[in-house]
């Protein structure tokens, strides 16, 4: 009997075992997640009170308080309510098993505020023995918890192939949703990382991921060519070094003048208000190592500094209604490159911060958002390449990895769609000689 017991309950082990290691998912969901949301509810009072997230409050309290002691030795008591000061935990919703942990809203206490959840976060990861907990605050009152049982970033799946126009899969957030770079949404990126960091292999899975759409890519790579020149079949233009990118930016310029004349003749805010047939093609420029172009080696280059600068902002703040999106790259970003990259970067509401060499770039990319962005972008290890933390699309941030591409597949791919590389000449061939005024730039700009 008892040899029969013990076998029953190996092989129940055993089928449970294998259930989570080879399916996770549908055994989290269907019984990991059960027993951690019962878990979470009944020992939610011993772990607000020690990561400091009650309160103390007066209630009455029923009491039983010895009065007097009579001589016979029997104790006389009386019953009567007395107020008292007791911990008050919030009050938790129930947990809602996710893909990768639980998420729970949680109603603040009088006084509390979400920065309290958010400082008690690595507290709270620490007494449920998960990876991570985030905190969010959809509504006044209100906090929603995000727990990650396990790091979704430590392998990812094969690459995705790209669906819509100007949008690709480059890797995955830490809530296990994919992370996108959309670029009808947000149209201008800033990507900083230190070497070995991810930085190149993102701009790879980007090149990747647009070269089989309609779309045209142009280069700024002033490392001699080193890290774009591979690509060339798929690149409508490229630049290697100062001179080239002052005429490759010349020609945006006139490129972006001719389409708001041709939106202005039709009467369209911007490109995708065109007809198909009339739509000019999109244009993706894609700049590695940024810190190059404004660096100067002696005075005589100052001017040319300026251009560039000059150029790059009005591409940053006008482009994005004529269909030219930038991606910005560097593994240096500080105001020491003078005040022409602090106008480009508040032009860049994508930010991307991999792991880098010094806390200044990491405030130039993150500076403005929570601190506890910063704060992340600092931790993020040397042995983890790809991994960064995300200004996403919905006004969060998160930290995310992108996928990993060879140089080689990155290159195959330039070769197998090279025919659908625009020539450049053609781009930017005049499509409408109307004149743009002053008047006509300044309604632009404010559309």
């Amino acid at each position: 009997m008892l040899f029969g017991t013990l076998a029953y309950l190996a092989a129940l082990l055993t089928a449970l075992w294998t259930w989570r290691h080879w399916h996770y998912r549908s055994y989290w969901l269907l019984l990991g997640g059960v027993v951690t949301v019962i878990r979470v509810r009944l020992t939610w009072r011993k772990v607000a009170l020690g990561c400091g997230l009650t309160k103390k409050q007066h209630r009455w309290w029923f009491t039983v308080v010895p009065r007097a002691v009579a001589s016979t030795g029997i104790v006389k008591v009386r019953r009567r309510f007395q107020r008292v000061a007791v911990d008050v935990k919030p009050w938790m919703w129930v947990p809602r098993p996710t893909r990768h942990g639980w998420r729970v809203t949680v109603r603040l206490l009088e006084g509390q505020v979400p920065a309290d959840y958010a400082d008690a976060a690595e507290r709270l990861a620490h007494a449920w023995g998960v990876h991570a907990v985030r905190v969010f605050s959809p509504r006044r009152g209100r906090v929603v918890l995000a727990v990650t049982i396990r790091d979704p970033l430590i392998r990812l799946d094969r690459v995705p192939a790209s669906g819509e126009l100007l949008k690709v899969v480059v890797g995955a957030l830490e809530n296990g949703r994919p992370w996108v770079i959309d670029f009808r949404t947000v149209p201008h990126w800033l990507n900083a990382g230190a070497t070995q960091s991810g930085k190149s292999n993102l701009a790879n899975i980007l090149l990747v991921g647009l070269a089989s759409q309609p779309v045209a890519l142009v280069g700024f790579d002033l490392k001699g060519g080193v890290e774009f020149t591979p690509y060339g079949p798929r690149l409508s233009a490229l630049a290697t070094d100062r001179a080239e990118s002052l005429a490759l930016l010349d020609d945006l310029i006139a490129m972006m003048l001719d389409r708001m004349g041709l939106c202005r003749a039709a009467g369209a805010r911007n490109i995708w208000q065109l007809p198909a047939g009339l739509r000019p093609v999109p244009v993706v420029v894609l700049v590695d190592e940024v810190a190059e172009l404004y660096l100067m080696a002696d005075k005589s280059e100052k001017d040319d500094v300026a251009r560039t600068s000059t150029a790059l902002l009005r591409i940053a703040q006008l482009g994005r209604a004529f269909g030219i999106y930038l991606f910005v790259c560097g593994q240096r970003i500080g105001s020491d490159l003078g005040p022409g990259v602090t106008a480009l970067r508040a032009q860049c509401s994508g930010r991307i911060c991999h792991r880098v060499n010094d806390p200044e770039t990491a405030t130039m990319t993150l500076g403005d958002l929570d601190p506890a962005a910063l704060v992340s972008a600092r931790a993020i290890p040397a042995d983890t390449p790809g991994v960064a933390i995300v200004a996403s699309q919905d006004g969060q941030w998160y930290r995310a990895r992108s996928f990993h591409v060879a140089e080689h597949i990155a290159e195959q791919a330039a070769r197998t769609h090279a025919h659908l590389t625009p020539s450049w000449d053609e781009l930017t061939a005049p499509q409408h000689p109307a004149e743009v005024t002053t008047p006509d730039l300044a309604a632009l700009l404010d559309a």
